[in-house]
């Protein structure tokens, strides 16, 4: 079990994308042939086959290139309990811009593809169907959101999320990081820093490899290495960091740049920007 999870975490963006792109796919062709089936049923015989697996795909195609949108606005704007009316209010303008980019994106497809079929698509009357998307669209942008902060807590159960060990009473007094508490499954333990093998920047989390196994801790590499360079990390390129103790050999490139290889095998790249404090490091 535990070696799926580390599976899956290490390849996590990829299945993200497989899982979304098959829902999307099944979602979107259910509901277009439920639209043929009821065209059917009515005795309808205007509508062509190819016309509700546009209307339902053009709309998937413009739920995929919002989706990071949405993901970026949990990021950087986190919905506040704490002040909840300016999140409120932010969170339903996002709401208004998802549904007008969203509209212009399906019906874009949806012109082009009906121009290619010698026809003609026609929106309708422009107030009415603003409406009636926007209603749509709004549970549509509540439901991503509840997917995603889901998700995220799932993962944080299933995986563990490290969080620094506080001597003092005040967290900001420490300055360096001697040990980090895991969370997981109800279960709590403590890990050492000096056990950790390497460090790959992934958003606002930084996944810690320790023995074949990744906890993520939320801090950038800018914030957390100086926390822990005392114990023999170097930063190595933009997203990696090293645990200098476990080098095995390093190997320059005609590019300028090296790779480093460690004991457990795992190769980085070492960046020529990190190279000089690397060398001073290593010395």
């Amino acid at each position: 079990m535990k070696d799926k999870l580390n599976h899956f975490q290490e390849y996590k963006l990829r299945y993200e994308i497989v899982f979304l792109l098959l829902y999307l796919f099944i979602n979107n062709g259910i509901s277009a042939t439920s639209v043929i089936m009821e065209a059917n049923r009515k005795g309808d015989s205007e509508l062509q086959l190819w016309e509700p697996f546009v209307w339902e795909y053009s709309s998937a195609i413009g739920v995929l290139c919002l989706f990071p949108a949405i993901i970026f606005l949990l990021k950087k704007r986190p919905f506040s309990w704490t002040n909840i009316k300016k999140s409120l209010a932010l969170y339903l303008v996002s709401s208004v811009i998802f549904s007008a980019c969203h509209i212009a994106i399906m019906v874009a497809i949806r012109k082009v593809i009906y121009w290619l079929q010698d026809s003609f698509y026609d929106f309708g009357d422009i107030g009415f169907e603003l409406l009636y998307e926007y209603r749509k669209d709004l549970w549509g942008f509540i439901f991503i959101i509840a997917l995603i902060k889901s998700y995220g807590f799932i993962l944080s159960r299933l995986h563990g999320e490290a969080n620094p060990v506080v001597v003092g009473e005040d967290e900001s007094t420490n300055s360096n990081i001697e040990r980090l508490l895991v969370k997981k499954l109800g279960k709590e333990f403590i890990i050492r820093v000096e056990d950790i093998e390497w460090l790959e920047s992934s958003g606002n989390y930084i996944n810690l490899h320790i023995k074949q196994r990744i906890y993520p801790i939320r801090a950038t590499m800018s914030s957390l290495i100086p926390k822990i360079e005392n114990k023999g990390f170097c930063r190595i390129h933009r997203s990696f960091a090293i645990n200098l103790d476990l080098i095995d050999s390093i190997t320059p490139l005609s590019s300028g740049d090296s790779e480093v290889k460690l004991n457990n095998g795992k190769i980085l790249n070492l960046s020529r920007r990190y190279k000089e404090e690397f060398k001073l490091k290593l010395a």
